[in-house]
């Protein structure tokens, strides 16, 4: 293992108690929150700043799907109280002005290192560490390291053929140009209909000259009904605050404030099915819309009232009939792929200069110099190219790390088949490495910031339990990592979830094994499993102590140890 004198020239050594991979919402509360508990942090950024997601995502129309007053930190109160969001859904700007606002607030800017990309990280079991090596000549020892690099981090860009002989400009929704782009006067292609896609088309066809959708699968969208912040709400929310959390603590998806629906769709008569759908389309959000029975998304029979619901919303709001019967989803239930909210999409195809192209019955064969061709030999002549094709999620951010032991296991090869882990926060085979809101964990079905929250609290405590106890090595065993799996799976099959063919199956993905990733039994139920292991003394992990006696560590490695130690230094 390298030290100072071993380096080759030009790279630096850093010791550290925790390592954390990624500046967004979950590396940021993990220095908060390890910071607090005396420990030697730094959290390592491959971005220019801080945000994680709301960093890269920048493109037009680009806002948050669950409330703002929801959106936020919950660790401190005066936080709660002190921030102000304009609006009801929070947008791309607002919210990476709350992330920077916090970090200001906490002092969290001096753990980050920007512009820093980890390409891989090695645990050696003789000393008991990880060593991270990024790309900007620094190398980093660690006792323990925290991947909080995000589910949906890895942009998925096409490999079209002919793209490189594009003379346009084309962009990635996860990958914007900070500048903005203006399309006006342009003929613009926007190449996919998922959250980002509704989210920015119909901003962008007030700008071009004539936009091209070229969608492969429609998704079902909701009204946002978005609007400015009401002031009364506003202050009744804070109000009730430390409640709402604690309570919000005891849902399935996070989120408080959501009456729990009391019978099955299929106990409704057609009319008063059609009056409480039709309520919730008023009032807007995906929630709310989900949790009108109890059954939506384990009964198909019922999910297909919900299902035609919207359908015929689609098909009154879009006058062209075809267009219509396109932009209606009849390949999976609704709400087993991520539920969209939009502000005026569905009408944007009702627009002369908007037209929506069916790739599934003609896929897109190449991109030209002057746009692209179907299979069909369509040609459609465009200045700019939008790829709206969402992420390698919940996988992706880890799998472009080279993480391996000393012992010869990769990451790489122990999810060759699909991602294993053990109540999504670690893996089996690789010591001391967490990862926050990872897959097996309910993370992107729920409210993230309160499971990142939730993950980072149960870590923080667990390494306190092991500092208290002279203990500095824990993985799950490989019996344990298998149990959860199963269970995992068995709570998916359960549901209507798998039948649709979504990233949480990471179905987007070229030769992505099939797996169900996300855990679905829901946040409380999750939650309540945590809290349960850590109580029974950690059960399903192997915790140990290190070969070298604790004291004998402290003496050869002081920066390396789990000591209290001033913030400051």
């Amino acid at each position: 293992m390298p030290d100072a004198s071993t380096l080759p020239e030009g790279r630096t050594l850093t010791r550290l108690d925790v390592a954390i991979v990624g500046g967004g919402l979950a590396g940021l509360y993990a220095i908060h929150r390890l910071r607090g508990m005396g420990l030697r942090v730094r959290a390592f950024e491959a971005g220019s700043d801080i945000g994680g997601t709301w960093f890269w995502n920048r493109y037009p129309g680009a806002r948050c799907d669950v409330e703002s007053l929801e959106y936020s930190y919950s660790f401190s109160d005066d936080l709660q109280q002190a921030w102000k969001w304009p609006e009801r859904y929070g947008t791309q700007p607002e919210i990476l002005r709350y992330i920077n606002h916090v970090a200001d607030r906490f002092d969290l800017r001096r753990d980050v290192q920007l512009n820093t990309r980890v390409t891989s990280a090695l645990f050696d079991s003789e000393a008991n560490e990880w060593t991270l090596t990024t790309d900007s000549a620094d190398v980093v020892r660690a006792h323990f390291c925290i991947m909080a690099a995000g589910n949906l981090s890895t942009p998925r860009v096409p490999e079209f053929r002919g793209l490189r002989d594009f003379r346009g400009k084309w962009y990635h929704s996860g990958l914007w140009p900070h500048e903005g782009v203006d399309f006006g006067g342009q003929r613009v292609g926007v190449i996919g209909t998922g959250s980002s896609g509704i989210q920015m088309i119909p901003i962008i066809a007030r700008q071009a000259s004539h936009l091209h959708v070229f969608q492969r699968t429609a998704n079902f969208s909701l009204p946002a009904r978005n609007a400015p912040m009401d002031p009364e709400r506003e202050r009744r929310h804070k109000a009730e605050y430390p409640g709402r959390r604690r309570a919000a603590y005891d849902t399935p998806f996070a989120i408080a404030g959501y009456p729990k629906p009391t019978k099955s769709a299929l106990q409704a008569t057609p009319e008063e099915r059609r009056a409480a759908y039709e309520a919730k389309w008023q009032e807007g959000g995906s929630i709310s819309f989900l949790y009108t029975y109890t059954d939506l998304l384990v009964n198909k029979e019922a999910n297909d009232t919900a299902s035609e619901f919207v359908r015929e919303k689609i098909r009154s709001i879009v006058k062209d009939p075809r267009t219509a019967e396109l932009l209606s989803p009849k390949d999976h239930p609704i709400g087993t792929k991520r539920l969209c909210l939009d502000t005026g999409y569905y009408e944007t195809y009702n627009g002369d200069n908007v037209t929506l192209v069916d790739v599934r019955s003609d896929p897109i064969l190449e991109i030209t110099p002057n746009g692209l061709r179907t299979a069909g030999g369509v040609a459609y002549e465009l200045d700019a190219i939008v790829f709206a094709t969402g992420f390698d999620a919940m996988t992706g951010a880890l799998r472009e790390i080279d993480i391996r032991t000393t012992g010869g296991a990769t990451l790489a090869d122990r999810w060759a088949g699909g991602p294993v882990t053990y109540l999504g926060l670690m893996v089996a085979g690789f010591p001391n490495m967490f990862i926050v809101t990872g897959p097996g964990s309910p993370g992107v079905k729920t409210q993230m910031i309160a499971s990142i929250e939730q993950h980072t609290d149960w870590i923080a405590g667990c390494l306190d339990h092991m500092r208290r106890h002279g203990l500095d090595r824990i993985e799950p065993t490989v019996e344990a990592e298998a149990a959860w799996v199963r269970h995992v799976n068995a709570v998916a099959d359960g549901t209507l979830y798998p039948r649709a063919n979504s990233w949480y199956l990471g179905a987007n993905i070229p030769g992505k094994p099939r797996v169900f990733m996300p855990y679905v039994g829901g946040f409380d139920a999750y939650k309540r499993r945590c809290d349960a292991v850590a109580a029974g003394g950690y059960e399903g992990f192997r915790l140990t102590r290190q070969r070298v006696p604790v004291r004998e560590a402290e003496a050869a490695a002081p920066a390396l140890s789990m000591r209290r130690h001033r913030s400051g230094e």
